[in-house]
């Protein structure tokens, strides 16, 4: 639906059941790119006390017939749009069979039933089931559905879809068909659908009990080389699952697709999952370090959904944390014990900060269950997905480990074949653990990120030191209602040693302290000398931090610290206080010492050394700052990365080459570990580059067994001027130019460089011949990381990189509205900036609040924007 006027608002205080359940579907698929024709006979029973009405959402559908228990309608007395069907007087129960047409090859959202290289996908999460049929779309109406495909052999060879496989065959028309069966009910949002020549990889898990799954992923031909990693990640999810929350998977065959043309990362279908080829696609010499992990936690997610998500689904879609936020946890748990537990915490909270705090502080800003919203895509967000996992953690903190897991078992149980909400959802927590959660419902109800002021006193005749804390909105102008905040504390000498303390009756090294009022103080016990609170360790929960602390005892924690996030954060503080120095001021002694002291660290996990010696980055720094000071922050931060490239200049060479490897071709942890950080000495040393540095990024390049490698030699590389920048560009992109996904790399490289002609860089990158602007990952590796990742020619003075994603949001918002809304969701933070900026900003959307018609996607995110 599109609209000149406002589109209407959709409130959660709203929600009613519908006048009819849908209990089986019945759909017969005939596939033709531009007429394919859906035949559903669906089963129908009356809400007792309801009204006998029932509307049926459409989109962009072309109604051939209507029939109720086989007896024909007139369209001609019926009132339908491509929109919407209405029905009238109807019986309590029916059977309501409906034709549509369709055309795959003029859906460009690829949201419904689309082509992509010829080949037929489906994406219905979350309101896309309505252009394939006239249905109730909502996910609080779960259906049995057995699915009929028919297509020409030839063409399209393999036919999928839900569930088990229960016949095929040839008709004598040359088409063949395939009849599948799901006998879990489901929402419409969870159908699938894929036709195509496409190619499998199979194997076979064995669950705990001795049941045997079929496993197979479904590409291209010309990908079957790249799939290994991804089945093994697929057994690795089955099995975590069953060991970890003793959850089997209920059908015999468990299906992956991976598509190259797709809006989201990944797709939950119960039983036949369409991946994004990013997250399918790796072999060492294509995929990055970074990618295998993207694959693996994806992987997870999507096979975790099958619980969180599919057994136990929604009953709106305001309540979709419920799913996204508790996967996301749970893939969070599974790749931290696939490998570093710590350096997957620190990634993890990285995002948060730079995404989601990010959003917490402009006028997208909404609660992890919205009150309201206009287009419903707009909230797949960061505060859904991690913020909304950061509270399932904290719940894990307040109930432990053991109870916890045992609660969401229960859940499961409880609500198995249900559609549920975050009440149900909390209750059973309660229920199962003996626990009042019901001040923790507000974490799901107010917007913000909490600020937090930590303070601490020390009696050495009491020998008593009390922690003190206080909570506060991070929102201005928001009412402000104190929050359940677990504080995970641990006291650590001036002289570095971990203290066993008091606090309570628990006698420990760490506690778990639990903020509930706008101020509260926490007493230690039998601390024998003056001590460092080491607060929110494992950073237990999503607030900022404020707290006077002295250099000094920075450099002790940094030293000292036994939490692996806390010593990180330590490191990120201490550069920012270096950030904050007048430009005449040099940085003091200490600070050289202490990175000198990181990097001689011969025992520690080279990852987390890599992530500690990198300052912090710009879209963290940005978020700090209420009113954001571009130019004075890039020259900052310019200046201290140079000083240690130039201060650490031997430590870094040192390193980088100990941990190179010319063969590089090792995936385990450990050679992961080192790759990361011999590149991140690279990134250092590059800040001030010489005739060396080039030298050393260009043969990394080009002797690079690694995707991994050859990235990180390119992004040294990107931001300089030079002829050996040009040619190893070409030369990486003649290498890859029949790889799509390799290709969004090489695009992604160069839109994200800081090089001083980026914004004549990226235009050029617009109109080279591999730019697809209908293809959402190459639209993402140019936009996404030159608008996310690129402050520095995003936020050029000038206001053309503005201009730049404003004028391209308006060309891809007539076909794909959520990859445009994406776009223009960068321009929506506008008010932090200075006013010249801010200007710019603002004319932008405006412009574009002045094209009709919008998107009801594009015209939520500018309108919520502009009423700033």
């Amino acid at each position: 639906m599109r609209a000149d006027d406002a589109p209407a608002t959709v409130f959660l205080k709203d929600y009613r059941p519908p006048n009819y359940w849908a209990t089986k579907v019945k759909l017969s698929v005939d596939l033709d790119p531009d007429a394919t024709v859906v035949t559903s006979l669906v089963s129908y029973r009356q809400t007792p006390g309801s009204p006998s009405t029932l509307s049926l959402r459409g989109k962009e559908l072309t109604l051939l017939s209507v029939a109720i228990d086989g007896r024909a309608l007139s369209l001609k007395d019926l009132k339908f749009s491509p929109e919407q069907l209405e029905l009238e007087n109807l019986p309590e129960s029916f059977e309501l069979e409906l034709i549509t047409k369709i055309s795959p090859r003029q859906n460009l959202a690829l949201e419904g039933l689309y082509l992509s290289h010829d080949q037929f996908y489906t994406q219905c999460e979350p309101e896309g089931f309505r252009r394939i049929t006239y249905y109730l779309d909502r996910p609080d109406v779960m259906a049995e559905f057995e699915t009929t495909i028919l297509a020409p052999k030839g063409r399209l060879p393999v036919l999928l879809s839900n569930g088990n496989l229960m016949a095929k065959g040839q008709r004598s028309d040359g088409k063949h068909y395939a009849v599948w069966h799901d006998p879990f009910p489901k929402p419409s949002y969870l159908f699938a659908l894929v036709a195509g020549d496409l190619s499998c990889i199979s194997d076979q898990y064995e669950t705990l009990s001795g049941r045997k799954v079929a496993v197979h992923i479904y590409v291209e031909k010309e990908n079957i080389g790249k799939c290994g990693f991804a089945m093994d990640a697929i057994k690795r999810a089955m099995r975590w699952d069953e060991e970890v929350y003793g959850l089997e998977y209920d059908l015999d065959l468990f299906m992956v697709v991976a598509v190259s043309d797709f809006n989201m990362g990944a797709m939950e279908n119960k039983g036949l999952n369409i991946f994004n080829s990013k997250y399918v696609l790796a072999s060492p010499e294509t995929a990055t370090d970074t990618d295998f992990e993207n694959i693996l936690g994806v992987v997870g997610h999507e096979y975790f959904h099958n619980w969180s998500g599919n057994r136990v689904t929604l009953r709106d879609w305001f309540q979709l944390s419920l799913k996204e936020g508790l996967t996301v946890f749970r893939d969070q748990q599974f790749s931290a014990d696939q490998g570093s537990a710590a350096v997957k915490r620190i990634g993890d909270v990285r995002a948060l900060r730079e995404q989601q705090f990010s959003e917490d502080s402009g006028p997208m800003a909404h609660p992890v269950r919205p009150d309201s919203y206009i287009e419903i895509n707009n909230f797949y967000t960061a505060t859904i997905y991690n913020k909304g996992a950061e509270l399932i953690r904290m719940l894990q903190s307040l109930l432990g480990a053991e109870h916890f897991t045992k609660a969401v078992q229960l859940y499961f149980k409880k609500f198995d074949g249900q559609a549920a909400t975050i009440e149900d959802f909390l209750q059973t927590m309660e229920e199962s653990a003996a626990i009042d959660l019901k001040s923790f419902k507000l974490w799901y109800q107010q917007a913000g990120t909490p600020l937090i002021s930590v303070k601490s006193s020390y009696d050495p005749k009491s020998k008593k030191l009390t922690l003190s804390l206080s909570q506060a909105s991070g929102l201005k102008d928001q009412t402000y209602r104190p929050l359940p905040i677990p504080v995970r504390t641990a006291l650590i000498s001036k002289a570095g040693k971990a203290l066993q303390v008091r606090q309570g009756k628990e006698l420990a090294h760490e506690h778990l302290l639990l903020l509930r009022e706008e101020k509260e103080d926490f007493v230690f016990e039998g601390v024998e000398e003056d001590a460092l609170p080491s607060v929110f360790r494992s950073f237990s929960a999503p607030v900022r931090v404020e707290r006077s602390i002295s250099e000094a005892d920075l450099f002790t924690l940094l030293a000292h610290e036994t939490d692996a996030f806390n010593k990180y954060e330590a490191a990120q503080t201490i550069a920012q206080r270096m950030l904050e120095l007048p430009e005449s001021t040099p940085f003091p002694k200490p600070y050289k010492v202490a990175m000198q002291r990181l990097l001689s660290d011969r025992e520690g996990d080279p990852r987390l050394l890599a992530m500690a010696i990198q300052p912090p980055s710009l879209d963290y720094l940005m978020q700090q700052e209420p009113a954001v000071n571009l130019d004075t922050l890039f020259t900052r931060r310019k200046r201290l990365v140079e000083h240690l490239a130039l201060e650490l200049k031997s430590e870094l060479y040192d390193i980088y080459h100990r941990f190179h490897d010319r063969r590089g071709l090792g995936m385990d942890r450990s050679s992961i570990g080192r790759r990361e950080l011999k590149n991140a000495c690279l990134y250092l040393l590059a800040q001030r580059p010489d005739d060396e540095l080039i030298k050393l990024a260009v043969t990394q390049y080009e002797e690079a067994h690694t995707m991994t490698d050859a990235v990180a030699s390119l992004g040294a590389l990107a931001p300089l001027s030079s002829p050996l920048r040009e040619s190893s560009f070409q030369h990486f992109y003649q290498r890859w130019k029949r790889d799509p996904l390799v290709i969004d790399k090489w695009f992604a490289i160069q839109a994200s460089s800081f090089h001083p002609e980026v914004l004549a860089q990226v235009k050029k990158l617009l109109a080279h011949p591999d730019f697809d602007i209908a293809n959402p990952n190459r639209v993402y590796s140019v936009f996404r990381q030159f608008a996310r990742a690129n402050p520095f020619g995003f936020h050029h003075p000038s206001g053309e990189g503005y201009a730049l994603v404003a004028n391209y949001a308006l060309k891809i918002d007539p076909n794909n509205p959520q990859v445009a809304a994406g776009l223009v969701n960068a321009l929506s933070r506008y008010t932090r900036y200075d006013e010249s900026r801010k200007n710019h900003m603002r004319s932008q959307l405006q412009k574009i609040m002045n094209q009709k018609p919008l998107s009801r996607d594009v015209f939520e995110v500018v309108s919520k924007s502009l009423s700033v």
